[in-house]
């Protein structure tokens, strides 16, 4: 059986890591995801958001990770493995602060390519704001549009997660898989 590699996707403070923290509850693979890992390390290195002060480090910091997790997702012993947020994913909030790339971006996305995406849309509900998510509402939708835009260009099928209880919304992507 081939390895699946899943990857849960959405703008900002749609419920992904609420998600994976209950996957993992039940004994799934899952990878977390780095982009708060590598705004604390900055913040810790005395830049406060880096993203906004350097976005183009910022992304190669993130690509060079999910890049990682995803070839540690390929050695995992389990067949299915979840990640939050996948490559595509710094191309499209590159795309959404109007930022260039380098080629090597690109060609990373066409080079690990994922089983399938669950896309979380928008939510107001459930938005909050903290620390790291420095977005308000309205632009959490547009990064959404960037997010859809980006993962279609590279001919996925974006499958969308209604908006439940997170046991259904996790019972919705396991009936899927």
């Amino acid at each position: 059986m081939a390895k699946e590699i899943v990857v849960i996707i959405g703008g900002p403070g749609t419920g992904k890591s609420t998600i994976i923290d209950g996957l993992v509850a039940k004994g799934y693979s899952c990878y977390p995801e780095i982009s708060r890992q590598v705004t604390l390390e900055a913040q810790e290195n005395g830049i406060d958001q880096l993203f906004l002060e350097k976005p183009l480090l910022f992304s190669e910091l993130l690509l060079e990770g999910r890049i990682k997790q995803y070839q540690d997702a390929q050695n995992e012993l389990q067949e299915i493995v979840f990640i939050d947020r996948g490559i595509p994913d710094v191309l499209a909030y590159m795309h959404y602060i109007g930022d260039s790339y380098p080629e090597f971006f690109d060609k990373a996305c066409h080079n690990y390519k994922y089983t399938k995406i669950f896309m979380l849309p928008p939510w107001r509900e459930i938005y909050i704001s903290d620390n790291e998510r420095y977005e308000n509402y309205e632009q959490a939708k547009e990064i959404y549009k960037h997010l859809v835009e980006t993962y279609q260009k590279y001919n996925y099928n974006l499958i969308e997660v209604p908006k439940d209880t997170v046991d259904n919304r996790i019972l919705f992507i396991l009936d899927q898989i």
